[in-house]
């Protein structure tokens, strides 16, 4: 870990509680390990694993007041659930307080929560890992979609992005249009990908 790397660690830690500390440590580390699986640079794979939280501390209404504030845009679904702002105020952060000036990393923290239509690596690894990472245990299907991540990581992202909506729709609970749009592309990519090769999807699963 670079010298610059452990600064940030060290800033982080002063603004997340244990839990969130815990879980930051999970998923950097998870991302390096994607990193290494599938040859992305690992110093952007720490860094975006390392503060893709740096924003998760706020309070909704600190987090509306300094959207406002620093000129972010915030949409209906964010509005209704400020949570998600966390990783859009997590990006400017990463730029403003920790002064990352590499843009992926910036793109990556900014969507590793509802994901984005044609997700760079770095996106996909963050978005994965996030998901993954060892502290994790409430999601469902966790250790298939782990063993998936170090597979073919496309396919896992898929079926995170595929179990997240069913646990939404579940649950009754609202959902980000920007998450289901994520889930239409890729569920569009995967369908396409398959009839190509013709092959047929893991476990016949196509979509919802």
């Amino acid at each position: 870990m670079t010298e610059q790397l452990l600064k940030m660690k060290k800033k982080v830690k002063r603004y997340l509680d244990k839990e969130r500390y815990d879980h930051t440590i999970g998923v950097m580390h998870t991302c390096a390990c994607l990193a290494m699986r599938y040859g992305a640079d690992m110093d952007a794979a720490l860094t975006a694993g390392l503060l893709h939280d740096c924003a998760k501390g706020l309070s909704s209404e600190e987090k509306l007041r300094l959207c406002k504030k620093y000129h972010l845009e915030v949409s209906e679904a964010e509005r209704a659930n400020p949570g998600l702002l966390h990783a859009k105020l997590g990006a400017f952060f990463a730029w403003q307080k920790y002064h990352v000036k590499d843009k992926a990393i910036l793109r990556a923290i900014a969507c590793h929560t509802t994901g984005k239509p044609n997700m760079s690596l770095l996106d996909k690894i963050l978005y994965v890992a996030d998901f993954i990472e060892p502290g994790r245990c409430e999601a469902p299907n966790l250790p298939e979609v782990r063993a998936l991540a170090f597979v073919n990581l496309d396919e896992c992202l898929f079926r995170i992005l595929q179990d997240t909506l069913l646990y939404l729709e579940r649950k009754k609970a609202a959902l980000d249009p920007v998450t289901e749009k994520t889930y239409q592309y890729y569920k569009e990519r995967r369908e396409e990908r398959y009839e190509r090769t013709g092959t047929v999807p893991p476990n016949g699963k196509n979509s919802l």
